[in-house]
């Protein structure tokens, strides 16, 4: 359906809806199914430097822990890893035609180009970079975080032509700013946000333990937010938001706050493929109500070059609804 289609970082989708990385889409067969249940583009599962870094640290216990037997072990941990990836790209992209894009997190600075370059030869049709963090050190400089995403990106675009688009944490001062300077360095989209480990802690063993690992509904305010200011400052680059899209509806929304697409995961785990079709369904449904013809004849509608969307997009506190409360 025409009324459907979208264009995110360069990539032509039928329709807005990206599976985000995760261990779903750790499978080429998976990935068919996805597509078979009309997903617009599919991210694979991380290549995670750290848990390669992990895998190579068992290896801490050997007696030999120097000699020709463990640099064996430590280069052929790191490259099945990379070789594994390197097939299920080449697989989801022989069984799929929608958009594939390769998604890496890494922490050691070269490692995001020599992962890079092999994502680009193996076939995928876009690069998700995943710069997470965080920064606690009291000797921290304020904005070296935010340098560090543009470094990573600039010196990425340098070694690869495919597009490169950056997920983002929320923990930033200011991401529609940052989404401008990475632009500048050769970003084609953003991901408004990433989703950070969950801590809880259990008061009656007095340990921590693992909080939500899905995201909900409430979790759709801050990326809304977000995506709904920078798409009003920066039109150049794409975005995509991510976080508490649980249902059609909160894809209509992503889009009339300025988003190209929308990434989905806890949605898919806790309804499966089924998923897919309904949000579509909602889409073509609202898109018809409104008399729409294209998506791109509302996205942005309610971002904060609208007079509405700026008072609401601003707001940081509730006066409105509190001040006469006693």
């Amino acid at each position: 359906m025409n009324i459907l289609k979208t264009s995110f970082a360069g990539l032509e989708l039928e329709n807005p809806i990206i599976i985000a990385s995760s261990s779903r889409t750790n499978s080429a067969e998976n990935n068919l199914a996805f597509q078979m249940d009309g997903a617009g583009a599919i991210v694979l599962k991380s290549l995670f430097e750290e848990n390669i870094t992990l895998q190579e640290s068992s290896l801490s216990d050997s007696s030999d822990q120097f000699g020709e037997g463990y640099d064996y072990m430590r280069n052929y941990i790191r490259s099945h890893n990379v070789e594994d990836y390197i097939n299920l790209i080449k697989k989801s992209k022989e069984l799929c035609k929608i958009p594939i894009i390769a998604s890496i997190n890494c922490y050691s600075y070269g490692e995001w180009i020599d992962f890079a370059k092999t994502i680009e030869e193996a076939g995928a049709d876009a690069l998700e970079l995943n710069i997470m963090g965080i920064r606690s050190s009291l000797q921290y400089k304020y904005g070296e975080f935010e340098q560090e995403h543009v470094r990573i990106v600039s010196e990425v675009r340098k070694n690869i032509k495919i597009p490169i688009i950056v997920k983002l944490g929320a923990n930033l001062t200011n991401p529609a700013a940052l989404t401008d300077a990475l632009y500048g360095a050769g970003a084609n989209g953003v991901v408004m946000f990433n989703r950070m480990y969950q801590n809880d802690i259990d008061v009656n063993k007095m340990e921590y333990t693992t909080g939500h690992v899905l995201s909900t509904e409430s979790d759709l305010a801050t990326p809304l937010r977000w995506v709904g200011i920078a798409s009003a400052l920066n039109k150049k680059i794409d975005i995509a938001l991510s976080g508490g899209v649980a249902k059609g509806d909160d894809v209509i929304k992503a889009i009339l706050a300025g988003a190209s697409a929308v990434e989905v995961c806890s949605a898919i785990y806790k309804n499966g493929n089924a998923w897919i079709a309904s949000a579509i369904n909602r889409l073509y449904e609202w898109e018809e109500n409104n008399n729409y013809e294209s998506i791109s004849e509302f996205k942005g509608k309610l971002n904060a070059d609208s007079t509405e969307g700026f008072e609401r997009l601003m707001r940081i506190q509730f006066l409105k609804y509190f001040e006469n409360k006693k």
